[in-house]
């Protein structure tokens, strides 16, 4: 694949900048550091440009903080500025990025997302006898630093623009030499792209029928269980030696049998939410009522975390478990 070049002058565009603004400051408005940024935008874009254009980065201004959902999670975010450069190098380096990817993998791509991998496994689960899955431990975690970089040279050609990822990518570890930031608009790039010579070992190589990855969890279908236990330890051995990542134990089980995949539970005529996810929408569900219930949300505020929350729902068997939350809640606040 041919390297893309001279991207900075794009990066740097006056347009593209205001754009990256715009998108970094997306539900953002009343935080006082976008305020802050907002009142003085020219000026703020302008000193943007000029940096990007010298070289001269201000990044690694992290604040950290922790969510439990479902899971314990450092989240690292980055100061508000340091978000409008992330979006202004990706608004330019999406494509580049995109073109490199399988079909099959469907984190945080534009037409992808959970439940288009959740309908991919759905019809899986129909056609195969077998399904694997595997799970990367700790994966951000545990991103090799020069791995990424020795990779992303595969992609781009521009001196400038390497320089930026290198200086995004050492401004955080975990541990010497690896970590990129769960919070960074880079780090969703990053860690899908990563992940893209195995994606292509499992489909070129190995020939796997049907391969699927949403960032760090994978399945794997096949009608013969001692074929796939070949693929997935030929998978695992490659994904090992040549990015430094290791898997949590292996699950393979009949299809009959289910498979946890992104918060569900998939059958071949049916999907359930997990325990897990089946208890945090039932918490959320309260949480979000009381809240409403005691005029801390307004209709608006309410209605904008509920809807996803029900969507999400919606795409397992729920509607006996929706029925009794909603009649739980129009009786209480009667």
């Amino acid at each position: 694949m041919k390297r893309a070049g001279n991207l900075i002058q794009q990066i740097a565009d006056l347009e593209n900048l205001y754009l990256a603004f715009y998108k970094a400051r997306k539900g953002k408005d009343q935080r006082i550091e976008v305020i802050e940024y907002a009142t003085h935008l020219d000026y703020n874009i302008k000193l943007l440009q000029n940096h990007i254009l010298s070289g001269e980065l201000n990044v690694g201004n992290y604040t950290y903080f922790t969510i439990s959902d479902p899971k314990i999670r450092q989240i690292c975010a980055a100061s508000f500025p340091e978000r409008v450069l992330h979006h202004a190098i990706m608004n330019i380096c999406h494509e580049v990025f995109e073109r490199h990817l399988i079909f099959d993998t469907y984190a945080t791509r534009k037409e992808k997302g959970i439940y288009l991998a959740l309908e991919k496994a759905k019809c899986s689960m129909k056609k195969y006898s077998y399904v694997a899955k595997l799970d990367v431990r700790k994966y951000f975690d545990n991103v090799n630093h020069q791995v990424l970089k020795e990779k992303l040279q595969h992609l781009f050609k521009d001196h400038h623009l390497l320089g930026f990822f290198e200086q995004i990518i050492e401004s955080y570890q975990t541990k010497e030499g690896g970590g990129i930031p769960i919070g960074n608009l880079t780090s969703q790039y990053f860690a899908n792209f990563y992940f893209s010579a195995a994606d292509r070992f499992a489909k070129h190589e190995l020939k796997i029928p049907v391969y699927l990855r949403y960032m760090d969890d994978i399945l794997i279908f096949e009608n013969d269980k001692v074929k796939l236990f070949d693929q997935v330890s030929q998978f695992c051995s490659f994904v090992g030696e040549t990015m430094q990542l290791q898997f949590k134990p292996l699950i393979l089980n009949r299809v009959d049998q289910g498979i946890s995949f992104l918060g569900y539970k998939l059958y071949p005529n049916i999907i359930i939410l997990n325990s897990r996810s089946k208890n945090r929408f039932k918490e959320k569900f309260r949480d979000y009522a009381i809240k409403l219930e005691k005029d801390q949300w307004t209709q608006k505020d309410y209605h904008s975390h509920i809807l996803p929350l029900l969507s999400f729902a919606k795409h397992a068997y729920t509607k006996k478990l929706r029925v009794n939350l909603l009649t739980k809640f129009e009786t209480s606040i009667k």
